[in-house]
């Protein structure tokens, strides 16, 4: 299924790149099984949104020559730019800076698809955002999330394991389960779920995102190893605008 990554990675230069670029669970692994499931072509313009360093853009406009918008709050666009030019993609990946909580600059129905990878539950967790994306996505065109998640909701019986993690405000309100999500999405207007559900490489994205020199990495190594594969996924929504 990681047929791009595997063969990407197997490059020294590539590998140590990738683990530069990483900011969480291996991005380009999660965009590669994320694409697989839709239909993407070169003659699309998508909006990689929460982009990070680009391994998600990277991997869409190598693999499938697609037009990319790679768009993102903390990752100035200048030194997204040079690591597109590094990788000659630089035709086919536009860098900007955007803040999605305040609202995108684009026309609606701009896009074809909308794509997201490890980004969209820090800023997607409101009634709100869902709704004030669906506009700049053509009818028939899709929009494509994966997100870190729950295996189910701890609600006020957070594992004893846990509670040292979930003292943090921003991993209690951002990791949520598929339940959790679903129930989110479905009461946005003009789409339809095609797909809610768990992905299969987690366990490859996170061990590969452990791996890094990154001291977020390293901070992440405890929690998982409390963790223990019993209570974290990566959540897939695919949703289809009417």
């Amino acid at each position: 299924m990681n047929i791009f990554t595997d063969h990407f990675i197997s490059n020294e230069q590539n590998l140590e790149f990738t683990k530069a670029a990483m900011m969480g669970p291996n991005a380009m692994r999660v965009a590669e099984e994320l694409a697989s499931r839709l239909d993407i072509c070169d003659d699309m313009r998508i909006l990689d949104l929460g982009c990070g360093m680009g391994l998600s853009t990277l991997f869409l406009a190598q693999k499938y020559g697609a037009q990319i918008f790679a768009a993102d709050l903390w990752i100035p666009p200048s030194d997204n730019y040079e690591r597109f030019k590094s990788y000659r993609i630089d035709g086919k990946a536009v860098p900007i800076s955007v803040d999605a909580t305040k609202g995108l600059p684009f026309a609606n129905g701009y896009f074809d698809m909308l794509f997201s990878v490890d980004a969209y539950h820090y800023f997607g967790d409101t009634e709100e955002m869902l709704p004030s994306l669906i506009p700049l996505v053509k009818k028939g065109g899709y929009i494509a999330i994966a997100i870190p998640g729950l295996k189910y909701e701890f609600g006020g019986n957070v594992p004893e394991e846990m509670k040292p993690y979930w003292s943090n405000p921003e991993i209690a309100r951002t990791i949520r389960s598929i339940d959790w999500w679903r129930e989110l999405w479905s009461r946005a207007e003009g789409i339809e779920i095609i797909s809610i559900r768990e992905m299969d490489c987690c366990k490859r994205s996170w061990d590969e995102w452990l791996a890094c020199p990154s001291p977020y990495a390293v901070e992440d190594i405890e929690m998982m190893e409390a963790e223990g594969g019993e209570y974290f996924n990566l959540v897939e929504l695919i949703a289809k605008v009417k």
